[in-house]
């Protein structure tokens, strides 16, 4: 079996995706940068998307799971998910307890369903991190998250065709 083609840039699988981003909003300035490179490399891919807005990381998965839910009852699902938000290490264990459970949740939610997802969730020790992450200019992880879930889309169509 021959593996999914490489490149970097390779967005052409994800023509008319189906894609829901949810981002948490807990730092609004950096979630608006994150948004901004997923929203690019959608658009850029030519897929169609939603995006919904949680408080924090910790609600993401459960709003994916009941937007997936939502979606399949109105025969409108989607292919894929982008999960964005920051963890912003702190002085307690809070940090470690929402990284962690965070990212399990996409992760059991991606397994269980089947379901392509781009975790853009960073975490960081410090603004200045985030920043360097969050920026297009720079690590641009927002849109890494979507051509992560791209990519998985792109997947799954082929695998699906064989």
């Amino acid at each position: 079996m021959a593996g999914p083609r490489r490149g970097k840039n390779d967005v052409s699988k994800g023509k008319g995706a189906r894609i829901l981003i949810v981002e948490a909003r807990f730092y609004d300035d950096i979630a608006d940068a994150l948004l901004a490179g997923a929203t690019k490399a959608l658009n850029e891919a030519q897929a169609q998307f939603d995006c919904i807005s949680v408080p924090g990381a910790l609600e993401i998965p459960a709003a994916i799971a009941i937007a997936l839910d939502a979606a399949q009852r109105r025969r409108r699902p989607y292919d894929g998910v982008v999960a964005l938000g920051c963890v912003l290490r702190g002085d307690t264990i809070h940090f470690e307890i929402v990284s962690q459970l965070s990212a399990n949740g996409l992760m059991e939610l991606s397994i269980a369903r089947k379901m392509p997802v781009g975790n853009g969730i960073i975490t960081v020790d410090t603004e200045a991190h985030a920043w360097a992450r969050a920026r297009l200019e720079e690590q641009d992880k927002g849109g890494a998250a979507a051509r992560a879930a791209l990519a998985l889309v792109g997947l799954k169509r082929q695998l699906e065709k064989r």
